[in-house]
């Protein structure tokens, strides 16, 4: 069971509140990003996992996602905005560096703050990156999302309306996690997909190849939004990273023990290392 109390807090990026949870404490910074249209609390298990072993952890929701503000405005949603609410965030918690990470959505923003602020980022925790492999998946499963969202915003209001009134204690952790991932509501819904959909998805090819931060890169068969191959070929991309296959999309979430505990290993490296060079810059 973990020891790691909760702190909830909130901070606002261009005029917009956004709401994050705190877990642990010290100077070894780790922030986690949820997936696309996800809450936060999806990295609960993981982030109370790392605070037990030390390190300061953050989960935070980005515009338009869990308990953040929602606006309706296409032109707020891109990744690089994203990265630049995941600085603010470091400000406000006074973190000069940390390692950043995520999954599907998380793990594209976190390559976005590696790209534009290297300077930040003592690491990279990268599961279900979506990038070249991706992109006919992408259409087929969030261009329906953009029709609904604008067409019929009724089916939205009514799966939110319907779901809210399932008690989260009969369905478990994730099955939670997916009610509150369907309490959309349809104009902010629709302009998320829209900017995230028609923007920058990631860094390119030649810039991800520049961003030398450690990095553990996780890909699991039979995802075709998230293919092991995009996975495969980031790590291959990073010059310093090292890609974990999972035995499915599924391992994380009903047997967490292996990949947790191999990412608790990544954190722990990632700021020995730094403490082995500053001291050897210091001599």
């Amino acid at each position: 069971m973990s020891l790691a109390s909760a702190r909830h807090g909130d901070f606002f990026h261009d005029g917009h509140r956004l709401e994050y949870t705190e877990f642990g404490s010290g100077d070894r910074w780790v922030v986690l990003i949820h997936g696309q249209l996800m809450p936060r609390r999806m990295h609960e298990p993981l982030a109370r996992a790392l605070a037990d072993a030390g390190n300061h952890v953050i989960t935070v929701d980005l515009l338009g996602h869990g308990t953040s503000d929602r606006p309706t405005d296409p032109k707020l949603y891109s990744m690089s905005d994203f990265a630049r609410q995941v600085i603010d965030l470091l400000d406000v918690v006074g973190a000069e560096r940390a390692v950043i990470g995520g999954t599907s959505l998380g793990a594209n923003v976190s390559l976005e703050v590696a790209d534009m602020h290297p300077e930040r980022v003592q690491g990279l925790i990268l599961e279900m990156p979506v990038l070249d492999n991706a992109v006919e998946a992408g259409i087929i499963a969030f261009a329906p999302l953009m029709f609904v969202a604008r067409f019929t915003p009724l089916l939205v209001t009514g799966l939110r309306l319907a779901t809210s009134i399932i008690p989260r204690r009969l369905v478990g952790f994730w099955g939670g996690i997916a009610l509150d991932t369907m309490r959309q509501y349809p104009q902010p819904m629709g302009a998320a997909v829209h900017g995230i959909f028609f923007g920058r998805i990631a860094p390119s090819s030649r810039l991800r190849q520049q961003i030398t931060a450690p990095a553990i890169v996780i890909g699991h068969p039979r995802d075709p939004i998230h293919p092991a191959a995009d996975a495969a070929m980031l790590a291959s991309e990073l010059p310093n990273a090292t890609f974990v296959r999972a035995e499915s999309i599924l391992e994380w979430r009903r047997r967490p023990e292996r990949l947790t505990n191999e990412t608790i290993a990544f954190v722990g490296r990632c700021y020995e290392e730094a403490e082995v060079v500053r001291r050897v810059r210091s001599t």
